[in-house]
């Protein structure tokens, strides 16, 4: 079973279209729309998910669009996407039938 995580601050205005674009994956991909999500500001949260902005997608720990991890928390924004806010879909798409 793949680990696909939503790494996200509170107050992050693209979360929910973060949410949006995986549920559209998921429906693209034919697969059961399933993940968890972490608050990277939370005291419990892996070390491993510091410095992601946010949102961040990871599938197996690795960043949907491939890019490195960054130097600490901050909205996101993505290129070529066509939901803004979110990866992506065909970044998506591609990551979870890998």
């Amino acid at each position: 079973m793949r680990r696909i995580e939503l790494l996200y601050f509170p107050g992050c205005p693209h979360v929910e279209a973060a949410r949006t674009q995986l549920r559209r994956a998921f429906e693209a991909t034919g697969l059961e729309a399933s993940w968890t999500e972490h608050d990277v500001t939370s005291p419990n949260a892996p070390a491993a998910f510091q410095g992601y902005g946010s949102p961040t997608i990871l599938i197996d720990g690795v960043d949907v669009t491939g890019a490195p991890k960054g130097e600490g928390a901050s909205c996101r924004l993505y290129v070529g996407t066509d939901l803004p806010g979110a990866p992506p879909l065909a970044d998506l798409v591609r990551a979870l039938k890998h």
